[in-house]
C-alpha cells in the first residue's frame, strides 16, 4: 500500500509539472502572437541626440532565440545576435539622429570569430567620426577587446581590466573510469585528433599541446596586437600589464598602462556621454537598444535575385531527439540540414548560396550526407562557406566542397580526422552485482555489446571503419580544395588552424566575415543586383514554440537546482558519456574569452 501511495504521489506530480509547464508555454505562446500582431509593424524612431547603447552582457550566437523561461528561473544571461548587433552598428552609424555608441561592459561569452566580426563593425562605425564611449565595473577579456576601440574607455574606481591571457583546459576522465570500473575502447585516425584523450589519459598529449599552444598564440597575438593599436600603447606596456599580473592589483594599474582613460563612476560616465550627445545634463541619458536600432526602417533592396544566408550552427548529430537539451548544446544539426540545401537548389530565385557554418563537427554519417547537398547545389549556383567562431572536423567536412570558403582570422578549423569511442561496463556490473547473458544467431550480432570486454577481431573492424571514414573524408577535402589527398593529410591528423593558419595552407580561400562571403558569392554569380535573405525551413508556430519552449524549461529548472557552474560541468561530462560511435568532432570542447 505504502508503494502504491508513492507511485500515486510521483505521478501525480508528474502531470502537475508537466501541466504546468504546458500552461505557462500556452500563456507565452499567447503573449507570443498578441506581440507579433501588434508589434510586427512597429518602428522606432530616435529623438534627435540618441545614444546607442550596446550593452555587453550576455552570448553571442549566430541566431538568437528568447526564452520566455529563463526570466521565471532567475537567470539573467541573454543572448545577442551577432548578425543583429553588426546591423545595429551599420543603422546607427547612417542615421543623423544617433550620435554615438555608449558600450556598457558586462559578462560577455563568446567565441573570438564573432568577437572580431562586431570590433570590425565598430572600427568602421568611427569613420563616421561619431563618438564611441564605453565603460565598465570591471571588463572581462573578451569586452575589452570590443572596448579598445573607444574613444573613451572609462573603469570604475574599483572595477577592473581584467586581461590575463588565454588559456585551455581539459577535463579528463580516465581516473573516473577506473574507480567506476568503465573501459574505453578509443579508434581514432590522426595524431593531433585528441577529443579521445580524456579518455585514456590524464593529461594532454604533447600532440595535442603543440597545437593548442599553437593556436592560442595565434589568436592571442591578434587580439593584443588590436589592442596595441587601438590604445596607441607603447612596446612592452600591454606585456608588462600581462606578466606581472597587474589586473590582480590596484585599479589604477589600467590607467598607469594606459588601458583605460580615466576612473568614473557609471553616472559621471553618463554625464560625459550626455555632454558628447548635446543632451540635457538634468535629463536620464538618453539612449536606445539593440533591438530598437534595428527596427529603425531601411531602404529596401528590391530585386528578384536572391542572395541566401543558411545557417548550420551547433554540434552534427544523427538525430535532433538524440540531443537532450541538459546536454549542453543551444544548437544542433542534423540530417535535415541537407533537406534545406535542396530547397535551395529547387529555388530559382536564389542565384547563390553563403552557408554560414559554425560548428565543432561531430556525426561522421551525417556529415556526409550534408556535404553531398553542398555537392549537389554547387552544380546548380555559387555557394560560398562562411565560417563563424568553429568550422572545425565535421564542420570543415560540410563546408569543403563549397566554391570559396571565408574565415576570420580567428576561426578554429581543420581538425580533419576521425575517431570512435566504445565502452565496456563489464567492471561496473562487477561492482553491483549484475549479470548477463546473450543468445546470437552469427559472430557479430552482438557487436557493441557493453557488458563484455572487445574482442580483438572486433576492434580491428572497427579500426579498419575508421580509417575508411578518414580517408573518404581526405578525398572530400582534396577534392573540394583541388589539392592531392597526401597534402591534406599532412596538414590533417586532426590538427585544428585558426583560419589564419588555415589560409596559408590552402585550407580557406580569404579572411572576412559574413559580408565578405556575400561579396563573394555575389561576384561568383555575376551578380551587382541582388537581396540578401536568411533561409530556414518552415515550420508551424506552435509545434516550433513548444518543442523549443519545453526543452528551455528543462534547460532553466536544470540550472536553477545545480547552479550555472555545476550544470555547464554536468553538461560536459553527459556529452562525454554520450557519443559513441564514428565522429569527426573537434578535439576539445570550447576555448573562448
Amino acid at each position: 500500500m505504502k508503494q502504491f501511495f508513492q507511485t500515486m504521489f510521483a505521478s501525480t506530480l508528474g502531470v502537475l509539472i508537466a501541466t504546468g509547464i504546458l500552461v505557462l508555454g500556452s500563456v507565452f505562446f499567447l503573449m507570443g502572437v498578441a506581440a507579433t500582431a501588434g508589434g510586427g509593424s512597429s518602428e522606432y524612431k530616435p529623438d534627435k541626440n540618441t545614444v546607442f547603447k550596446l550593452s555587453l552582457d550576455g552570448t553571442l550566437v549566430e541566431q538568437a532565440t528568447d526564452n520566455p523561461f529563463a526570466e521565471l528561473m532567475g537567470e539573467s544571461n541573454t543572448q545577442l545576435a551577432i548578425p543583429e548587433v553588426i546591423k545595429a552598428i551599420r543603422v546607427a552609424k547612417d542615421n543623423a539622429h544617433i550620435k554615438g555608441i555608449y558600450m556598457e561592459a558586462g559578462a560577455l561569452h563568446g567565441g573570438f570569430a564573432g568577437i572580431e566580426a562586431i570590433r570590425r563593425a565598430l572600427v568602421d562605425f568611427k569613420e563616421s567620426g561619431k563618438f564611441i564611449v564605453s565603460y565598465g565595473d570591471s571588463y572581462t577579456q573578451g569586452a575589452y577587446y570590443l572596448c579598445s576601440v573607444a574613444d573613451s574607455l572609462f573603469l570604475n574606481p574599483q572595477g577592473s581590466v581584467g586581461l590575463v591571457g588565454l588559456a585551455s583546459q581539459g577535463l579528463f576522465y580516465t581516473g573516473l573510469a577506473e574507480k567506476l570500473g568503465v573501459e574505453h575502447y578509443i579508434f581514432k585516425v590522426g595524431t593531433y585528433k585528441s577529443a579521445v584523450e580524456p579518455f585514456f589519459l590524464k593529461k594532454f598529449s604533447d600532440a595535442n599541446r603543440e597545437q593548442l599552444t599553437s593556436f592560442l598564440e595565434s589568436i592571442w597575438g591578434n587580439l593584443t596586437s588590436a589592442i596595441k593599436e587601438s590604445r596607441h600603447l607603447a612596446d612592452g606596456e600591454l606585456e608588462r600589464y600581462l606578466n606581472e599580473g597587474l589586473a590582480l592589483g590596484q585599479t589604477t594599474n589600467a590607467i598607469d598602462c594606459h588601458l583605460a582613460d580615466a576612473l568614473r563612476y557609471r553616472y559621471e560616465a553618463e554625464n560625459s556621454v550626455k555632454r558628447m550627445a548635446g543632451q540635457d545634463m538634468d535629463d536620464k541619458l538618453k539612449t536606445a537598444d539593440v533591438k530598437k536600432i534595428v527596427s529603425i526602417k531601411q531602404k529596401e533592396k528590391k530585386s528578384d535575385n536572391k542572395i541566401a544566408v543558411l545557417y548550420a550552427e551547433g554540434t552534427i548529430i544523427d538525430e535532433a531527439s538524440s540531443s537532450s537539451p541538459l546536454s549542453g548544446d543551444a544548437a544542433v544539426i542534423t540530417e535535415e540540414m541537407a533537406k534545406k540545401l535542396r530547397k535551395l537548389q529547387e529555388d530559382e530565385d536564389v542565384k547563390a548560396v553563403v552557408f554560414r557554418v559554425n560548428s565543432p563537427g561531430g556525426s561522421a554519417y551525417v556529415s556526409e550526407q550534408i556535404w553531398k547537398g553542398v555537392v549537389d547545389l554547387k552544380a546548380e549556383k555559387p555557394v560560398v562557406v562562411s565560417m563563424g567562431d568553429y568550422a572545425a572536423s565535421g564542420g570543415y567536412y560540410i563546408s569543403c566542397a563549397a566554391d570559396k570558403i571565408v574565415a576570420e582570422r580567428t576561426t578554429l578549423t581543420g581538425s580533419i580526422g576521425v575517431f570512435g569511442v566504445f565502452r565496456n561496463f563489464a567492471g561496473t556490473f562487477e561492482k553491483v552485482g549484475l549479470t548477463t547473458d546473450i543468445v546470437k544467431t552469427n559472430t557479430y550480432a552482438d557487436l557493441g555489446d557493453f557488458s563484455r570486454p572487445m574482442r580483438e577481431d572486433e576492434k580491428a573492424l572497427i579500426q579498419h571503419s575508421v580509417e575508411q571514414t578518414y580517408d573518404l573524408f581526405l578525398t572530400r577535402c582534396a577534392d573540394g580544395r583541388g589539392m592531392a589527398k597526401a597534402d591534406i593529410d599532412s596538414i590533417g591528423q586532426g590538427r585544428v588552424w585558426t583560419g589564419e593558419q588555415a589560409l596559408e595552407r590552402g585550407l580557406v580561400d580569404e579572411l572576412g566575415g559574413l559580408d565578405t562571403a556575400i561579396k563573394v558569392a555575389a561576384e561568383l554569380a555575376g551578380l551587382s543586383d541582388y537581396k540578401v535573405t536568411v533561409s530556414d525551413a518552415p515550420k508551424d508556430f506552435l509545434t516550433k514554440f513548444m518543442e523549443k519552449q519545453l526543452d528551455e524549461a528543462k534547460v532553466s529548472i536544470a540550472k536553477s537546482v545545480m547552479g550555472q557552474k555545476e550544470f555547464e560541468l554536468f553538461s560536459k561530462i553527459r556529452q562525454a558519456e554520450t557519443e559513441e560511435g564514428i565522429l569527426a568532432r573537434m578535439p576539445f570542447d570550447e576555448v573562448g574569452f
